[in-house]
C-alpha cells in the first residue's frame, strides 16, 4: 500500500482541521481584539472553511446512503440516531 504524502491529507482528517481552524477565527473575532481588516479577513476565511466543512458532511453522508442503499441512495431514509420507542 503506498504511503500518502505529507500534502495528502484523509477528508476525515480535512475536515477536523477546517473545523479547528474555524473553531479558533470564531474565538478571535468573539474577543474582539482583531481590527477590522483582520476581522474581514478573518470572516473570509471563516466562509471559505465553513463551505469546506459542509461538502464534506454532504460527500459523508451521500457515502452513508449508498452503504445503506447502494440500489436506490436517494430513497434511503436518514438514520434517526433516537430511534422510535413508541
Amino acid at each position: 500500500m503506498p504511503k500518502k504524502s505529507p500534502n495528502e491529507t484523509s477528508p476525515v482528517a480535512h475536515f477536523e482541521q477546517s473545523l479547528e481552524e474555524l473553531e479558533q477565527l470564531v474565538e478571535k473575532m468573539e474577543a474582539g481584539d482583531l481590527s477590522l481588516e483582520q476581522s474581514l479577513s478573518a470572516y473570509e476565511r471563516g466562509v471559505g472553511l465553513y463551505r469546506q466543512c459542509q461538502q464534506a458532511l454532504e460527500q459523508a453522508e451521500l457515502r452513508v446512503r449508498l452503504l445503506t442503499d447502494p440500489a436506490q441512495p436517494d430513497k434511503s431514509e436518514p438514520f434517526d440516531p433516537v430511534g422510535d420507542d413508541d
